[in-house]
């Protein structure tokens, strides 16, 4: 048996390995063979799945790249675990494009199974044996009393129960981190966008929210989770929503409501900050934290991507007037292996935090078709530096910045 070995799935899901055949990883559009330095043991609670109409593929013992007897294996990450390669296969003609998830290269070694992938970041707040317990329909039946005419409480049971998010379901557990989605429209067109799908695309993992709170469902929950909930976090700016600065002006209202009622807490948005005005109204407001959705420093690249109606340089200014105004910013960098650790990709990277020394990037693995992904983007100008090269110069370069996955919180009550 080969020292890391392919494994491949039939139709009903049962995985197989591949006996003599060597694991094969995909990085961008390359296949690589798996080595003992990349991988780790697969997280408990990883998932894993099979690839639709994708054949598993691995290297015999002359060092050919052969197509095995079925479906490439995948592993679907826990957050705080960041992927470094994907799944190789090779696709059937007319395949359908795959659901929106963050696939992972898997493989057989020592008898177990391990994941090409790093270890980011530790938070057992995320540990997901904390969600999903027998007593979250009781919690949520008794929110639902507590605030009987709140849109956003019946919003949010829906996210908690049939999409199973953890922000919203904190809201209930009154602990932590909590969402609170407020806009239903946005200003940006992502490939990658959770919410809202073209018909011929593939579907949308959760739903988008269909109205737009008032100041007073918004502000009466804030005050609510702030004012006892632990480490107690609310976030603007969820995957059920679109962009939450262009709520900007009901937001700003909200937070000036919360406190002149509590100082507790942090108020947080998660934001793509392309509407520099509605950032500057919100961080004028009170803002704590701005975590920025973005993929790229580059225009080119961002604008692939976002397909936005407002330029990448509306980003920074956003950034820049957060920091400028004590706003505690970090970057939710959108990670794919093979793109983002391009040659030109680090360069413009290590521009960006120079002129912006944000104090955190949270990595996020971005939940994509990777041929559907790469064929949008932009063609390598550089050499691909793979993932460890890639985080280890962004230390090197800039040694007080965090690299992690978690938001942790950052103001005391």
């Amino acid at each position: 048996m080969a020292k890391i070995t392919a494994l491949y799935a039939d139709e009903n899901g049962e995985i197989f390995f591949a006996a003599g055949m060597s694991g094969a990883a995909r990085l961008g559009d390359d296949i690589v063979r798996l080595t003992e330095d990349m991988l780790i043991p697969l997280p408990d609670s990883a998932d894993l799945m099979f690839l639709p109409e994708r054949l598993a593929v691995g290297y015999d013992k002359k060092g050919k790249l052969s197509t095995l007897p079925g479906r490439a294996v995948s592993a679907i990450l826990p957050a705080g675990y960041t992927r470094l390669l994907m799944p190789a296969f090779r696709k059937e003609n007319g395949a359908s494009m795959l659901p929106l998830f963050g696939y992972t290269a898997v493989a057989l070694r020592k008898g177990k199974l391990y994941a090409a992938a790093l270890y980011t970041d530790k938070n057992d707040k995320w540990d997901p044996l904390r969600y999903n317990t027998r007593a979250l329909k009781r919690l949520v039946r008794d929110l639902k009393q507590k605030f009987p005419n709140n849109r956003l409480v019946a919003h949010l049971a829906n996210c908690s129960l049939e999409w199973h998010c953890y922000t919203a379901q904190n809201l209930f557990y009154h602990r932590w981190e909590a969402g609170i989605p407020v806009s239903p429209v946005c200003n940006a067109n992502c490939l990658g966008c959770i919410s809202l799908q073209p018909a011929e695309c593939c579907p949308s993992p959760q739903s988008r929210i269909t109205f737009s709170p008032t100041t007073k469902e918004i502000s009466e929950l804030i005050v609510y989770h702030l004012s006892e909930a632990p480490d107690a976090i609310v976030s603007f700016g969820q995957g059920c929503e679109g962009e939450p600065s262009l709520a900007a002006d009901t937001i700003a209202e909200s937070i000036r409501a919360v406190r002149a009622e509590t100082n507790r807490g942090q108020i947080n948005i998660n934001t793509n900050a392309g509407f520099t005005e509605g950032i500057k109204k919100i961080v004028d407001a009170g803002l704590d934290t701005m975590r920025v959705s973005i993929i790229s420093a580059r225009e080119e690249s961002y604008n692939a991507y976002y397909r936005a109606g407002y330029p990448l340089e509306n980003v920074k200014a956003s950034v820049r007037y957060a920091l400028k105004h004590n706003v505690y910013v970090s970057l939710n960098l959108l990670y794919f292996p093979g793109f983002n650790d391009r040659e030109e990709e680090l360069s413009a990277w290590l521009d960006f935090f120079r002129e912006l020394p944000v104090q955190m990037i949270q990595i996020r693995n971005l939940n994509i078709d990777p041929d559907a992904f790469l064929s949008a983007m932009p063609k390598n100008l550089g050499k691909i530096l793979g993932p460890t090269a890639f985080f280890q110069s962004l230390r090197t370069a800039f040694p007080k910045m965090v690299i992690g996955s978690f938001s942790h919180f950052v103001k005391n009550p």
